[in-house]
């Protein structure tokens, strides 16, 4: 796996582009509060650190991981999941379906 392969699984320790620490991918395609016009690909806590207080999520996309340290557990369930996620976030992107609470 690389790191052009998306979404990489829950675990999975990063270091982001101009990032001095490492990070763990936590959940997949985050709104944040403050625009809920942006989707990020994924959402993140310190490693080895982890979840300290719940307004420390790190949000970022895929093209921003410059290094992957160590890919988490992958089984048929995640398999599954990445392909239903993969299939959601394809319809997104060609206007099938919105995720905008407000409308």
């Amino acid at each position: 796996m690389n790191k052009k392969e998306k979404y990489l699984p829950i675990g999975t320790v990063v270091l982001l582009k101009n990032g001095k620490k490492r990070v763990m991918i936590t959940g997949f395609c985050v709104k944040p509060e403050e625009d809920k016009n942006r989707i990020f690909d994924y959402s993140a806590c310190l490693y080895p650190e982890g979840i300290v207080t719940s307004d420390k999520t790190i949000l970022f996309d895929h093209n921003q991981i410059d290094k992957i340290y160590y890919i988490g557990y992958i089984d048929d369930e995640e398999k599954e999941f990445k392909e239903n996620l993969n299939i959601l976030i394809s319809k997104y992107d060609n206007g099938e379906i919105n995720f905008n609470v407000e409308e």
